[in-house]
């Protein structure tokens, strides 16, 4: 299928949703750190501490980001197939190579073990999910100016579908290998590079200017103006940091809550201290976090993204101070509902930043455009697992919530800067 010939879109939105299914497993980590942290004394075989168990997951998150801004603008000139096709190449080697990790003997030694899953999992992995996942997005903006926010919230929302899906496959690989990572990951590393590089054969470009029938861009936006803003341009406007600080604050708070929410759950509620029941709550949440994608970017069709922005970081802050003032023998069923909340609103921002990209910057250059934006994430992940590993360790996750839900309050504020410079 030719990128130069009008294809049928819908089938680009098929092979976002499977590309970006097998991308979200990066959030289902939280498994393999329960595995890693489970002391020898309650039967694990690992007993890392909170900080290094969690350190892969943050290297994957800031290697995520960091090759997103290389994808960006390798997909704008050579399409995003050829581009999502290398990233499923990538995370299929880097998460076959990670679970070598016992086999090696690095899994015994808690140092070793940090170091080669940062490697293998975290940069190699990590650097595929950023080849892969602006595809997508750059494709489906193209394929839909006049649904931005729903049609990005859409493919996403694979992403978080992935977490809820294999928290439940980690789950199983990890019971039936009896504790240990090592053959569970390479079982996935090789599930994650056929379906990657399936899915990335179903996404291709509209042809150049094409838009959609009885459609006409709104003046107001970039793209009604006729402007594609390049990067270099773009850094050097003050939406640009504004918009990037957001994005920094907003998912630091849901990062940090996702990585350790079982955790977490297991100190507030003891009846938690069981698998399935920790993998119950990241599943749940894992659903939110994939039906707040395709909600968020819906709202913000209908009332505008300054808006939907504010909501969502008034809901956020809220749900970040309800966990940390949530007593200790407080229900798991209650503290589920909280985590869901965070994860609800953290799926937004993945609907909400690349479509407000787009919005700000134009739709030309959104590939190269949103992967500078999308550092602020890889930020995020270092921040939050040195939020949750610093103060989870020394004064306990309430400490950490509080922290996260003081950066929801800011990003409100960053938010109503942004529309004053808008205006």
């Amino acid at each position: 299928m030719s990128e130069e010939k009008i294809g049928n879109r819908n089938l680009v939105v098929i092979g976002a949703i499977i590309v970006q299914l097998c991308l979200g497993s990066i959030y289902a980590w939280s498994i393999f750190q329960g595995a890693l942290y489970e002391t020898i004394v309650d039967g694990g075989l690992y007993g890392w501490d909170k900080l290094w168990s969690n350190l892969p997951f943050a290297a994957g998150l800031a290697s995520f980001a960091l090759f997103m801004i290389l994808a960006g603008r390798w997909q704008d000139r050579a399409g995003p197939r050829k581009v999502a096709t290398i990233g499923g190449i990538l995370l299929g080697i880097g998460v076959i190579l990670s679970g070598l990790v016992d086999i090696l003997g690095f899994g015994a030694d808690m140092v070793q073990g940090t170091l080669y899953l940062i490697i293998t999992y975290g940069i190699i992995g990590g650097a595929g999910i950023g080849f892969a996942y602006v595809c997508p997005i750059a494709a489906l903006v193209k394929w839909f100016p006049d649904k931005k926010g729903l049609m990005t919230g859409v493919a996403v929302a694979g992403f978080g579908g992935g977490a809820l899906i294999f928290n439940y496959v980690e789950q199983y690989l990890i019971a039936f290998f009896e504790g240990v990572i090592g053959m569970p990951l390479i079982l996935l590393g090789i599930i994650y590079l056929i379906f990657v590089v399936i899915g990335s054969q179903l996404l291709v470009n509209p042809p150049t200017g094409w838009l959609p029938v009885g459609y006409t861009p709104p003046t107001t936006t970039a793209d009604g103006a006729g402007t594609g803003m390049m990067p270099g341009e773009m850094v050097k406007t003050g939406s640009f940091w504004v918009l990037w600080l957001m994005f920094v604050f907003a998912a630091t708070a849901g990062l940090m809550t996702l990585g350790n929410v079982v955790s977490a759950a297991k100190g507030i509620d003891p009846i938690v201290d069981t698998l399935a029941l920790g993998a119950l709550i990241a599943g749940i949440m894992s659903i939110f976090n994939a039906a707040g994608r395709i909600v968020w970017g819906s709202i913000s069709d209908k009332i505008g993204r300054i808006s939907t922005f504010i909501l969502m970081f008034i809901v956020l802050a809220i749900a970040m101070f309800a966990f940390a003032f949530v007593p200790t023998g407080t229900s798991w069923i209650l503290v589920t509902v909280i985590a869901s909340v965070v994860g609800f609103c953290f799926g937004g921002n993945f609907a909400l930043f690349p479509s407000a990209t787009a919005d700000y910057f134009g739709s030309v250059n959104v590939g190269k455009n949103y992967g500078v934006v999308f550092t602020a994430y890889g930020i995020a992940g270092i921040v939050g697992a040195l939020v949750a590993g610093t103060f989870g360790e020394m004064f306990g996750y309430s400490m950490a919530f509080l922290v996260t839900g003081i950066l929801a309050i800011i990003a409100i504020f960053l938010t109503l800067i942004l529309k004053a410079k808008r205006k």
